[in-house]
């Protein structure tokens, strides 16, 4: 299962990731910790508590997916949800689950989940540090895939490419000009890969983290950030750019990078 997190605030933005009406079913899983019982109530109680802390990523967001042919249930999502927690030393926080639940392409149903915690220990009014956050979640990824027999990704079986967050020159100099952590951005197109199982899960996907699916120059396909950068998506998301195009498709209904 790849596990894919990271620190975060914008209660706002992330209340409406978690619940938009794309997918066939959202659940709110067994809220944890929090006094309040509903997902946008709970995300502000934490914002609340930050508040007195000064800190502004006040939580950390967790997506949790299955390969597409596995079939998970809501208690296997909650048992790996609690042996990140343990590892991310996230115990006895505030946490918040939602599973997803939508219709692919195929006509399958495909299920992941995400869970939410709240940083913010009450006793000292800090926030939890959590180093090594992507190493730790890289290591319970593949514990789960071996335990439960799935194929193990490319990244898990070859150690040049065992950490997916690793980038090249030419994508740590595209981070800074944007001022940005390469790891963040390389990230944030591999979870919406996750998540997806098509173009248009993908483009919605994308667009929850501002980038806008596009036609390359060369005709394959890239994305565009709201300062015009522009990134390819097969490299970004860890993928061969005819696997990227066996999922998502033709190009001719997308923009050109100028529209986009």
């Amino acid at each position: 299962m790849n596990l894919v997190g990271n620190q975060r605030g914008h209660v706002g933005e992330l209340a409406v990731h978690l619940m938009k009406p794309e997918y066939e079913k959202a659940v709110v899983h067994q809220i944890r910790g929090f006094m309040c019982n509903d997902l946008r109530s709970s995300l502000q109680e934490s914002a609340a508590v930050a508040r007195t802390t000064k800190c502004s990523e006040h939580l950390y967001s967790l997506s949790l997916n299955p390969p597409h042919e596995a079939e998970v249930s809501a208690r296997e999502f909650e048992a790996v949800a609690d042996r990140a927690k343990e590892r991310l030393g996230l115990f006895g926080q505030p946490r918040l689950p939602v599973i997803h639940e939508k219709i692919g392409q195929d006509g399958q149903l495909r299920r992941h989940a995400h869970a939410v915690w709240c940083r913010i220990d009450v006793e000292s009014m800090t926030a939890i540090h959590i180093p090594f956050d992507h190493t730790k979640l890289q290591a319970s990824g593949k514990e789960l895939f071996l335990e439960h027999g799935w194929e193990l990704p490319a990244g898990y079986l070859n150690k040049q490419e065992r950490d997916p967050l690793n980038f090249t020159l030419e994508e740590w100099q595209q981070a800074k000009r944007r001022k940005k952590d390469p790891k963040v951005i390389k990230q944030a197109f591999q979870e919406a890969w996750a998540s997806s199982d098509g173009k248009a899960s993908f483009v919605a996907a994308l667009k929850d983290h501002d980038y806008i699916l596009a036609c390359g120059d060369r005709r394959g396909f890239v994305a565009v950030d709201n300062q015009g950068e522009v990134y390819a998506v097969a490299r970004y998301v860890g993928v061969r750019t005819k696997e990227a195009g066996a999922r998502l498709g033709d190009l001719d209904d997308l923009p050109s990078v100028e529209q986009a």
